[in-house]
């Protein structure tokens, strides 16, 4: 109890997060030293944990490539959590990067990292030491899990022939744990080890809410989800009863009669001498029809006339194209001492090629022109993913 009436910033982040303050919860230690299996969890985890392994290799080489310099992804490990648990083992600020599916397995997807590891994949990818986690560096780290995720779903797709797999746009932000994106209910956590290089322990926590959880284990293995009780994966699962029982035939073994059940009949048993027919309202049943489901097949086109028609569908949305001359950063003081006459530096030499943006994204660079009276921009070069994310960096 306060005697101010005011609350402390580690009740405000309990409120925040929904816990009970005084359960406490030291953060830190081991992936999976302080979760639980929640009783609802839902998926695979050994093939979720194969899987994911399976990708290390490629992601890796992604980071290194990325960074320039030696990054290794170790893992994962596969616990189900729920946000009680997870927010327990994570530091006080983390950066959350929001990347969820869209499509093929919707749901949930996110990656978690302690704030000292985005501030190191941040300073590798800008060069910079002592980094501030700005908007800038939030952007930088997103461009990074998209790699990744891009990555994944390439591998996903082969793996479980989904190939309408797909994610939207990964979204950054450093932010106190307790504020921290998690899903609601019982969700997969994937605890990596990530080593960049500079002698320092990092990790990284990649999540899949319970939906897309589920649905990726049952596309890796073929099957159905897992029951909640009964038989489990080798049980028998019976029709409804509903008043009637359809004719089965069981070889080698014998039944007693049902009649107390109310079913009016009984089972009609090859070699056993009993032939009864059933039907819970005097009515008898044939035989049951049996056929194999029929599945279109998967080997699909990617782009076939179908998907074509459907992006010919915006093919008349408009969208904001602008022309970057250049930028530079100025303190307020600078700023509010700006006026008439006043002349901006740019971080632009002369003569080098003007950045062309779509939805404020780079796509391409060019060189300035004059169209009579108007500028104009000659497209001179069309930017690839990875200048995408060096141009990124600070200048």
């Amino acid at each position: 109890m306060m005697s101010d009436g005011s609350l402390s910033q580690d009740e405000i982040d309990a409120l925040l997060a929904g816990v009970d303050s005084s359960a406490g919860g030291a953060p830190g230690g081991s992936p999976a030293a302080t979760m639980t299996a929640p009783a609802g969890a839902n998926f695979n985890r050994i093939a979720l944990e194969q899987f994911f392994a399976s990708t290390t290799g490629a992601l890796s080489a992604n980071l290194a490539a990325l960074t320039g310099s030696s990054v290794t992804l170790v893992g994962p490990q596969v616990a189900p959590a729920t946000r009680d648990s997870f927010l327990a083992q994570l530091p006080d600020m983390i950066t959350s990067i929001t990347a969820n599916y869209t499509s093929g397995f919707p749901g949930e997807h996110i990656f978690i990292l302690p704030e000292q590891s985005a501030k190191a994949i941040a300073g590798m990818m800008t060069k910079e030491d002592n980094i501030e986690l700005d908007e800038m560096a939030m952007s930088v780290i997103g461009e990074v899990v998209s790699q990744m995720v891009g990555t994944q779903i390439t591998a996903l797709t082969d793996k479980t022939g989904n190939k309408s797999i797909a994610a939207a746009s990964p979204v950054a932000a450093n932010v106190p744990k307790a504020v921290a994106p998690l899903p609601g209910g019982d969700f997969a956590v994937m605890s990596y080890n990530l080593d960049l290089g500079d002698g320092q322990p990092h990790q990284m926590w990649e999540i899949l809410g319970s939906n897309p959880s589920a649905d990726i284990s049952n596309g890796l293995t073929g099957g159905s989800k897992p029951q909640a009780g009964g038989m489990g994966q080798a049980g028998m699962q019976m029709p409804a009863m509903g008043g009637q029982m359809p004719n089965m035939q069981m070889p080698g073994m014998q039944m007693p009669n049902m009649g107390g059940m109310g079913m009016g009949g009984g089972m009609s048993m090859p070699g056993m001498g009993m032939g009864m027919p059933m039907g819970g309202m005097g009515m008898p049943l044939g035989p049951t029809n049996v056929q194999s489901v029929q599945f279109p097949t998967l080997n699909q086109p990617r782009l076939g006339p179908h998907e074509a028609g459907n992006i010919g569908l915006i093919m008349d949305v408009s969208m904001e194209m602008t022309v970057e001359l250049g930028r530079t950063r100025k303190l307020i003081k600078e700023i509010l001492g700006m006026g008439e006459g006043t002349i901006i530096e740019l971080d632009k030499l002369a003569g080098e090629p003007v950045d062309i943006l779509v939805n404020h994204k780079l796509i391409a660079k060019g060189e300035v022109v004059v169209i009579d009276e108007n500028f104009g921009v000659r497209v001179t070069e069309i930017v690839s993913p990875m200048e995408r994310i060096n141009d990124l960096g600070y200048n």
